[in-house]
């Protein structure tokens, strides 16, 4: 995964990009008002995410979020409710991940000295992987092979295949 950062001012921002905030904006306000498990809440999840989520894959409302263009889901990965996914810096979520309630996801942050400036590193979160309740990952964080996160945690840095993380910095317990 390329880690670089890149800044994204937000009062620079093409009509294009100001186009599809607005765009994925409509969409995750009509995602979460359309009756889930319906065929009308899968054509819309699909179109809020451009067609980027594999095949046996739901996002369960509300979700909330910008830049969801940005995310990939994989296949047969269940994104539980109450989600935010702040993609600008890239979302990868590969096959068979688990995302609990009230996961965050978050691959921007804004600069200490200019906050109309977002400082965007991607997230990855690799096959099998499962992330608690309430856990947290930041900008920039890697989440190996079948790692799991626990509830409530904050991942600071990349997480090794297999490894069990808890805390806030999130530390490793356990491998399994």
């Amino acid at each position: 995964m390329d880690c670089r950062e890149i800044r994204v001012d937000m009062r620079k921002m093409t009509p294009e990009e100001m186009a599809e905030g607005q765009r994925g904006a409509k969409l995750l306000f009509r995602l979460n008002h359309t009756e889930p498990m319906t065929e009308e809440y899968q054509a819309v999840m699909k179109e809020l995410f451009l067609g980027k989520i594999g095949e046996g894959s739901y996002v369960a409302a509300p979700v909330a979020g910008a830049a969801l263009n940005m995310v990939e889901i994989g296949k047969n990965c269940y994104i539980n409710s109450n989600s935010l996914l702040m993609a600008r810096g890239g979302i990868t979520i590969e096959d068979d991940v688990m995302i609990a309630a009230n996961a965050q996801i978050i691959s921007n942050n804004h600069d200490l000295y200019d906050r109309q400036v977002l400082l965007c590193k991607p997230v990855l979160i690799k096959e099998g992987a499962w992330i608690g309740a309430g856990a947290t990952i930041l900008p920039g964080v890697c989440v190996g092979k079948n790692a799991v996160v626990g509830a409530m945690s904050v991942v600071t840095k990349d997480v090794p295949d297999n490894a069990i993380v808890v805390g806030s910095p999130a530390k490793i317990i356990k491998t399994i």
